[in-house]
C-alpha cells in the first residue's frame, strides 16, 4: 500500500456526521452531492488531480470529473494547465458570499414582484386560540420591533411578557403601555387603569391590544382567542383606538373631581349618553 493511499484511507476514516451536515447545506444552494463531496474534498487538498479528488471523496472516478467540470463552469473550482491536470477549489469565505448575495437578490426580487401578482392585496387577518398560542404570538411581534410598541394589558399578562418588554425598550424602542390591574412597570410611558375588574367582568375576558412600529397588530380575549394581522388599516385603528385611551387616562389623572362631577363614577353618565343600553354596557 503506498503513502498516498494510506492518507486518502485514514481521511475516509476521518469522515463523520460532520461532514454529511456540510454536504446536505451545500445541496441547500444547488449543489448535487458529488459536487458537494467533490468541493469538500478539495477543500482538504489542493491543488489535486481528479483521481486524487475521486479517492478523497470516495466516489467514483467518472463521477469527481463530472461534477469537477460543473464546478468549474461555475467559477466556483479553477483548473490548471499541467500535466496531468489539477483543481483548486476558491475559499469558503467567497462561497458564502455568493450565497448571500444571490439570497439577498432573490428576496429583493420577491419583495417587488410577489405584490404584483395580485392587485389592491390586504393583509390577512389570522386568528390565534389558546392562551399559550397568544403570549407565544406577543413575544414575537414584541422581539421584532424595530421602532414603537403601543399595548394595553392586564397585569397578570404582562407578567408572562415583561422580560421581552424590557429587552425592547433596552434595544431603544419606543414604549407606551395602559395596565389593568395591580400593574407595576418602571420603563416607558406607562398609565394605569383602575377599571381593571369591571372590565373584565363586563366584557367577560382579559383583553389585549398590541401594536408594533404601526404596522403590526394583536387584540383580543387573551384567554380564548386573538387576532393578529399586518394590516395597515387596522393598524391605524389600533392606533386610535389606544391612543385615545391614553388621553383619557392623562386627562382623569389631572382632573378626576371635576371628571366624576359631570360624568358620573367610572363615566356611567357619558355611558349612558353614548351606549346602547341593552348592549353597549360590554364595551368599556
Amino acid at each position: 500500500m503506498t503513502e498516498v493511499t494510506k492518507v486518502y484511507k485514514f481521511i475516509k476514516l476521518c469522515y463523520n456526521p460532520f461532514m454529511d451536515n456540510l454536504v446536505e447545506k451545500l445541496k441547500e444552494f444547488g449543489f448535487n452531492s458529488y459536487e458537494a463531496k467533490v468541493y469538500i474534498a478539495l477543500l482538504k487538498k489542493y491543488p489535486a488531480t481528479g483521481y486524487e479528488v475521486s479517492q478523497l471523496a470516495d466516489i467514483p472516478q467518472a463521477r469527481a470529473y463530472d461534477a469537477l467540470k460543473s464546478l468549474e463552469n461555475e467559477s466556483i473550482v479553477f483548473s490548471t494547465k499541467e500535466k496531468p491536470q489539477k483543481y483548486n477549489p476558491i475559499s469558503p469565505k467567497e462561497l458564502t458570499k455568493r450565497f448571500k448575495r444571490k439570497i439577498n437578490s432573490t428576496i429583493d426580487y420577491l419583495e417587488k414582484k410577489l405584490p404584483k401578482v395580485k392587485e389592491n392585496y390586504n393583509e390577512p387577518i389570522h386568528a390565534i386560540c389558546g392562551y399559550e398560542n397568544n403570549i407565544d404570538k406577543l413575544k414575537e411581534v414584541i422581539k421584532n420591533a424595530r421602532d414603537s410598541i403601543y399595548l394595553e394589558i392586564w397585569a397578570e399578562d404582562f407578567k408572562q411578557i415583561e422580560s421581552h418588554i424590557t429587552e425592547a425598550y433596552n434595544r431603544g424602542i419606543d414604549i407606551k403601555i395602559t395596565g389593568y390591574g395591580n400593574f407595576e412597570y418602571m420603563f416607558g410611558l406607562v398609565y394605569k387603569h383602575a377599571g381593571a375588574a369591571e372590565i373584565e367582568h363586563q366584557t367577560g375576558s382579559r383583553m389585549i391590544y398590541l401594536l408594533a412600529d404601526n404596522n403590526e397588530s394583536v387584540f383580543g380575549r387573551i384567554e380564548s382567542q386573538v387576532v393578529w394581522t399586518q394590516n395597515k388599516d387596522i393598524a391605524f385603528l389600533m392606533k386610535e383606538f389606544i391612543v385615545h385611551d391614553m388621553y383619557l387616562l392623562d386627562i382623569y389623572e389631572r382632573f378626576p373631581e371635576q371628571l366624576r362631577y359631570f360624568y358620573g363614577s367610572g363615566f356611567k353618565k357619558l355611558k349612558d349618553k353614548i351606549l346602547d343600553k341593552k348592549f353597549g354596557y360590554n364595551i368599556h
